[in-house]
């Protein structure tokens, strides 16, 4: 009877001791969980790629049990980073080419050139990053000195913004470009009657549409090379603004075998003939490959003068930017998009773009609620027209306007430019916005968005007191536009966004709390580790 009652008393004990198993715990956090209250925590429970529970370090340990253990000593956690609006294939595709990036003057650009192709001795060469606005001489380059240097060798340059390029004679011979060549939506630049070989927006293609086909090998190394970037800067699902379906079909194939990690939103590039194969094929969604959306273009950029504006620009006398696609064509694909299941999102930067696009927009939806469609960019916005972002969401990108403020004004003058980078205004309007980096326009680092969004000052400090400051976010704003509010404009913030329970276990530990830590100091905040699906990459 007395061994009975021991063993009795055994079982009650470790029966009452049994704790569930989970696959990783992480204890002693600064957790911003940035649920529904923006609550903090300490700990949390990972099971089977997903949050099992999230809590105090104490109530954690006490339910939970693993091999697999994290004391984060403090550190700061966050939800993963997604970036709602970037170039992922393009950035690793850049990697694959010159890096013009920061340069200063046009000979810098010609100097990055020749020591690029004296490492590597191509047959083309490629390069990307020069911005014309960054130089002593605020012009567009003339290829003359390319012209002299590599008579027989085919060069484009890419400026920064991706609206421009400028190719060598060698390069428009491709395409037999001449003085008599034309584009709609797109302009062949001259200078005292010859071309400069600066072509702009639409006028890209008379090139590029015989430029050497990049390969499988070439599009899957630069798939592997970007993610490694992302990863590095706490990216862990990425919205990649126009790709092709064989692109798309390449970021699946990798994402199958475990060897892409990283989360995509795609937005397929949307010509017609994508349109027609999605729109037909549906909605594709994995746990890492999300495809219901189309990215199309109404105008150009404000730095290369192709945005569309509603008057002249103030610093170009009667021109009024360049409509890259006819009203008629962009009012067709958005009726047939809002016949689907399918999300518009539409690049537009000049008030003139953005107005068309909001007014298209709310007639071909009308009826159809809860559609999240976004106008990408929304830079420069008249007054009537943000009322019209009740419910579209803008998703737009804070470096931009640190970037561009030194000549914005220039473009559009003292009254448009109110109106333009107009963050907070947008957001009290929608009530959410997705917030981007636009890279590789702009640099990767998600910290420099975040300081962008709430400083809105440059990396150097300036101006002292920021930039339009009444248009600034906060840091809880600016966290949530990058996480929970970019989830939700992908239909995704049932799934990700937030540390809590049944979400998927992307999260990112930091050096330093960027929630706290002076604002000059966020641009240099580390990663100490990214993960997604509860493991380290």
């Amino acid at each position: 009877m007395k061994k009975l009652t021991i063993l009795f008393t055994v079982l009650i004990v470790a029966s009452c001791s049994t704790k569930e198993q989970a696959d990783l715990i992480v204890t002693n956090a600064n957790i911003y969980t940035v649920n529904d209250n923006f609550e903090t925590a300490q700990a949390f429970a990972v099971k089977d790629g997903k949050f099992l529970d999230v809590g105090s370090s104490e109530d954690i340990l006490a339910k939970y049990e693993t091999t697999n253990t994290i004391d984060a000593n403090g550190q700061t956690i966050l939800p993963g980073f997604i970036d709602a609006h970037c170039h992922f294939l393009g950035l690793g595709y850049d990697q694959q080419a010159v890096d013009l990036v920061g340069t200063k003057s046009f000979d810098e650009v010609v100097m990055r050139v020749t020591d690029f192709q004296n490492k590597n001795n191509l047959k083309y060469i490629k390069g990307r990053g020069w911005d014309q606005n960054d130089w002593d001489v605020k012009e567009f380059p003339n290829n003359k000195l390319l012209n002299a240097l590599y008579p027989d060798t085919p060069i484009v340059l890419t400026r920064i913004d991706g609206h421009a390029i400028l190719c060598n004679k060698a390069a428009l011979d491709l395409g037999n470009v001449t003085i008599d060549s034309k584009i709609d939506g797109g302009e062949v630049v001259m200078e005292n009657g010859e071309l400069t070989g600066v072509l702009v927006d639409n006028a890209e293609s008379l090139v590029m549409n015989y430029w050497p086909k990049t390969t499988k090998e070439d599009t899957v190394k630069a798939l592997m090379d970007a993610q490694d970037i992302c990863f590095s800067y706490g990216l862990t699902t990425v919205n990649d603004a126009g790709l092709s379906v064989e692109a798309i079909e390449i970021i699946d194939s990798l994402q199958q075998t475990g060897d892409l990690k990283i989360r995509v939103y795609a937005m397929v590039s949307g010509n017609k003939n994508n349109l027609d194969y999605y729109l037909n094929k549906g909605i594709v969604k994995t746990d890492k490959l999300n495809v219901r959306s189309f990215k199309y273009y109404v105008d150009g950029a404000l730095g290369s003068r192709g945005a569309l504006l509603r008057a002249p620009y103030s610093d170009k006398e009667n021109h009024f930017g360049l409509a890259v696609n006819s009203f008629e064509d962009l009012q067709e694909t958005a009726s047939r998009i809002a016949n689907s299941e399918f999300q518009m999102n539409t690049h537009a930067i000049g008030d003139s773009a953005n107005h068309v696009v909001l007014q298209t927009y709310k007639a071909v939806l009308k009826g159809k609620p809860n559609r999240r469609w976004k106008v990408e960019h929304a830079q420069v916005i008249s007054p009537e027209d943000f009322d019209l972002f009740d419910d579209i969401i803008p998703s737009v990108q804070p470096t931009h306007a640190t970037s561009d403020m030194y000549w914005a004004e220039d473009r559009v003058g003292a009254e448009r430019i109110k109106g333009a980078y107009a963050f907070k205004d947008l957001l009290n309007k929608y009530g959410k916005v997705a917030l981007g980096t636009d890279f590789p326009v702009e640099h990767v680092s998600p910290f420099y968005t975040f300081y962008a969004a709430v400083a809105r000052q440059d990396l150097k400090g300036y101006p002292k007191n920021g930039y339009q400051m009444e248009n600034a976010l906060t840091r809880e704003e600016t966290l949530k536009g990058m996480t929970i509010w970019a989830a939700y404009s992908n239909f995704e913030e049932n799934e990700k966004g937030s540390i809590e329970t049944g979400k998927l276990a992307d999260f990112i530990i930091l050096d330093k709390n960027i929630m706290e830590v002076d604002a000059s100091e966020i641009p240099n905040i580390k990663v100490v580790k990214t993960f997604v699906d509860g493991e380290a990459q």
